[in-house]
């Protein structure tokens, strides 16, 4: 979205593959862009917080040597919490808005770049050990998911580490079953777009051909009301290269 250079995005490669989208699916992300845009009209650093769910991958986080990519970045919660621990982040998100903030809250950081993941992943292969996407993966259709995640693959480099969380379907303080189911377990409502809704048979479908580190079902308080959610680990295609300790400690 918007232009490269006012985004930040001079000087990243573009390897990434096409993903097709439907008209529905682009209809319903446009409007969710719009509500993002809204949301994120403003923001100082001193109002943004995060809560600990990184904690549990502290050890990784801490060895990680590369630029950190925050997919989905927001307001830039994790990347508060990664800048504070002296990581280099590239932060990512759709709205414009977004990165328009992170570019005023966090000079510091590595880069700011805007862009619709449902269109690939403006980068070149093996760039990171460490691909953080919290709450910025059930936005999609299935054969767009899987895409994203084949994009995410593209640019870990071998034994590196996606860290996720996802809507729960028994998050429903937060939406869970309402609005008209497009898939199974996704809704389009008019003010969101589409919303994805993941249980165990879910998390297992779409991550079934990665590596399981760490999987947990949990609440979240960071907003006035509980959010059920999904926190995962996962590694593509080969094995974890932490510490057998450090995997039973996720566990």
């Amino acid at each position: 979205m918007g232009n490269d250079q006012e985004m930040g995005m001079d000087g990243l490669v573009n390897g990434s593959i096409k993903i097709r989208e439907t008209v529905a699916e682009k209809s319903a992300n446009t409007r969710a862009l719009q509500r993002w845009n809204v949301i994120h009209s403003g923001c100082e650093r001193a109002q943004i917080q995060y809560d600990d769910w990184l904690e549990t991958f502290h050890g990784a986080i801490a060895r990680c040597q590369t630029p950190i990519i925050d997919l989905g970045c927001g307001s830039g919660n994790d990347t508060l919490y990664l800048i504070e621990r002296g990581k280099r982040v590239i932060a990512c998100d759709y709205a414009q808005n977004a990165i328009r903030n992170i570019h005023k809250n966090f000079p510091e950081v590595e880069r700011a770049v805007c862009f619709d993941m449902a269109e690939g992943l403006p980068f070149g292969e093996d760039l990171t050990d460490l691909v953080i996407c919290d709450l910025s993966l059930h936005y999609f259709t299935e054969q767009t998911t899987f895409a994203i995640l084949d994009e995410i693959k593209r640019v870990l480099r071998p034994g590196g580490l996606l860290l996720f969380r996802v809507n729960s379907v028994r998050d429903v303080n937060h939406g869970a079953g309402m609005g008209r189911e497009v898939e199974h377990h996704l809704y389009e409502t008019q003010e969101w777009g589409y919303k994805r809704y993941f249980d165990l048979h879910d998390i297992n479908k779409f991550w079934g051909a990665w590596d399981q580190i760490y999987l947990q079902e949990e609440a979240m308080h960071r907003y006035e009301l509980e959010k059920v959610l999904w926190k995962g680990a996962v590694v593509a295609g080969v094995s974890y290269s932490g510490c057998s300790s450090e995997r039973t400690a996720f566990r």
